[in-house]
């Protein structure tokens, strides 16, 4: 029996971590929880946004579950997202992206992954105000030879083992003259040990473009920290949005699966949001601990689910609470 970390989030996490297990459980997956709190749900109890407990629990079990936190914006408080990533040197975010039959979407045949470099670039934390009157800030960008050699690396890998056929190295050389071109040279010199594997370089904004209006044409992609960020969730809105969209954060040892998607506090309590990006999430954490059987079946299920457009919530076209979605999913998954 396997065991994980689990962090059931704030706002809307704890209800759609709360469907996940239902599902999990329905699956009889060989795993087992261990729970703990971060974010604003910890502070709420008294405890850090971020405690030492956490951290040591997903060093020992290697693999978490993880609902979404909440960050406010601006302020002192940094991102739980961030630190984790960082303390635990998560350097790789792998963000599938597909389109699902029954979901209205503008194309039919998306399959693509996105590769994020996870840990550095403008989301270091490397800021500060310039002047006393707070009229002027500045950020540092900070790439890294070794970071973008293991990222270039993982995503070429990654598209070995899932017999994927091309690569596509986002960056923006052309105006980023140090920072664009490092991460630019590294993916062209690791992309020289991988001749099985098609290679191409795109500058982001016209890549941005390209996503728009032929997706079809991209297979997987590989970005820096920002830049990831910003097209993952564009590839997300061309299928459907980000209820659809899970995320795996790796490093060497250690992995962190969650929704794309935020806390969504608006929605807390009202048991109505879309919990497939999380099982979806889950469904990429059994795969990584070899649960793949049982990762396939909750991946047909939950396929159906979304197909037949009965039992779904409302951002799906249906008008199903979050648990009936799961519900619906567990129904099918025994008949299986």
């Amino acid at each position: 029996m396997r065991k994980i970390t689990l962090i059931p989030g704030d706002g809307i996490g704890p209800e759609i971590v709360s469907a996940t297990l239902q599902v999990l459980e329905a699956s009889d997956a060989r795993i087992k929880f261990e729970e703990i709190l971060a974010g604003q749900s910890a502070m709420d109890s008294g405890n850090p946004p971020l405690s030492e407990e956490l951290i040591q629990s997903i060093k020992k079990n290697k693999v978490a579950l993880k609902g979404p936190l909440t960050t406010p914006i601006g302020g002192e408080f940094r991102s739980i997202n961030v630190r984790i990533r960082k303390l635990l040197n998560l350097y790789a975010n792998l963000r599938p992206v597909k389109t699902y039959k029954g979901v209205k979407s503008r194309y039919t045949n998306i399959d693509l992954v996105m590769v994020r470099e996870n840990t550095e670039g403008l989301y270091s934390g490397i800021e500060r105000f310039v002047d006393e009157g707070k009229t002027i800030a500045e950020s540092v960008n900070r790439i890294t030879r070794n970071a973008s050699e293991m990222i270039v690396k993982f995503a070429f890998d990654y598209a070995v083992k899932e017999k994927r056929k091309k690569i596509t190295a986002v960056h923006k050389a052309n105006i980023l003259k140090t920072t664009g071109w490092l991460f630019l040279q590294c993916a062209k010199e690791i992309s020289e040990n991988y001749k099985q594997v098609e290679f191409e370089d795109r500058i982001v904004d016209n890549m941005a473009m390209q996503l728009v209006k032929n997706p079809d044409k991209f297979d997987v992609i590989v970005t820096t920290n920002l830049f990831g960020d910003i097209l993952s969730d564009l590839c997300a809105g061309l299928v459907g949005g980000l209820g659809l969209a899970p995320s795996a954060n790796i490093g060497e040892e250690i992995a962190v699966f969650e929704p794309v998607h935020g806390s969504a506090p608006k929605y807390a309590g009202m048991n109505k949001v879309n919990p497939s990006a999380i099982i979806l999430s889950a469904i990429l954490m059994l795969k990584h601990i070899g649960e793949t059987k049982t990762a396939d079946r909750i991946g047909m299920s939950l396929k159906k689910v979304i197909s037949q457009g009965k039992r779904v919530t409302y951002d799906l076209g249906g008008n199903a609470s979050t648990g009936e979605m799961a519900e619906e999913i567990v129904r099918i998954l025994d008949k299986e």
